[in-house]
C-alpha cells in the first residue's frame, strides 16, 4: 500500500502523516508512506486544497486532517 501526503509541509500536513502512520500501525498495514509537496504533481490530482491523503492513487481527504480512527476506517 502507498499512502501519499500532498501539501508544502505545514503543520496540518505534518498531523496528517502522523494520523495515518498510526492508522497504518493499529491496522497491521504496511505502507510506504511518500510526500508530494511540488504543486504541480499535487495539481494532478485534482486536489484544489491541502493537505491531502492519497491511498494507492485514489484521493481519500482534501484540506482537512481526519483522525487517525477516520483513516483506518479508509484503508479497510
Amino acid at each position: 500500500m502507498v499512502i501519499k501526503i500532498l501539501g508544502k509541509g505545514c503543520k496540518k500536513c505534518g498531523k496528517l502523516e502522523e494520523n495515518a502512520r498510526q492508522a497504518a500501525r493499529e491496522k497491521g498495514i504496511e505502507a510506504t508512506f511518500e510526500k508530494v509537496t511540488d504543486i504541480n504533481d499535487i495539481a494532478e490530482y485534482g486536489v484544489m486544497q491541502t493537505p491531502a491523503l492519497v491511498i494507492d492513487e485514489s484521493v481519500k481527504v482534501a484540506g482537512r486532517v481526519p483522525s487517525a480512527k477516520a483513516i483506518a476506517q479508509m484503508l479497510e
